[in-house]
């Protein structure tokens, strides 16, 4: 849920997908500047914060990177809810975890909406050679369900920021969308409460009830 403050702006970003994808990789490169190339499977989920100066204003991402595999799946609903922005990850050496992010776009459209910003991640781009995703085939899925899509390798920091930052971008917009619509909505709630008589209604009725009477009385 997007809260502002003191000027700043703090929006809830949950990261998703199958093990083994590089969902904590991206994560701590993003946050941290770090890499490493021993695979540490997320137990259920961990949570980091990461502080942006965007044109002059002050953000807080709190990101929440989950567990991937099957048996934490219905944990999902716990971390994703009142979330403001999605990343979905795959790898782009398997073509299962390209799938399953389906899955997990059909259940956050289902559960959020239109409300959550998403973005899909084609995740180790360092194995080019290895790829089984095609481009063309992973940005027509993402256009189609209204994502933004990127590529990215953890481990050369390649696209990463780029993509938070894109990410970001779109929650802000959506924040203020969000605002401006709940301005006008209160100002026609406003207008809808004013009960404004004109002379000529006033004058209209009048001939109204005296033909009506002198009918009743006839």
């Amino acid at each position: 849920m997007a809260n502002s403050s003191s000027g700043g702006l703090s929006f809830k970003v949950v990261l998703l997908g199958e093990g083994c994808v590089g969902k904590t990789s991206l994560v701590l490169r993003y946050v941290d500047d770090k890499f490493n190339s021993k695979h540490i499977s997320t137990v259920q989920a961990s949570f980091l914060n990461k502080k942006l100066n965007i044109e002059g204003r002050r953000v807080t991402l709190a990101i929440w990177d989950t567990a991937g595999q099957e048996k934490f799946h219905a944990l999902g609903p716990i971390y994703y809810r009142s979330s403001n922005g999605a990343v979905l990850v795959y790898d782009i050496t398997d073509q299962d975890s390209f799938q399953k992010v389906k899955t997990w776009v059909k259940e956050l459209r289902k559960m959020l909406g239109r409300d959550v910003c998403l973005t899909i991640i084609g995740n180790k781009i360092d194995l080019e050679k290895d790829r089984v995703v095609s481009i063309e085939e992973a940005e027509e899925y993402a256009t189609k369900v209204g994502a933004t899509h990127f590529f990215t390798s953890a481990k050369l920091n390649q696209g990463v920021e780029e993509m938070f930052l894109s990410l970001t971008k779109q929650m802000i917009t959506k924040q203020e969308e969000k605002e401006a619509n709940g301005s006008l909505a209160r100002q026609n709630s406003l207008r809808r409460n004013m009960l404004v008589v004109t002379d000529d209604e006033a004058e209209t009725e009048a001939p109204t009830s005296k033909s009506c009477c002198g009918s009743g009385g006839a």
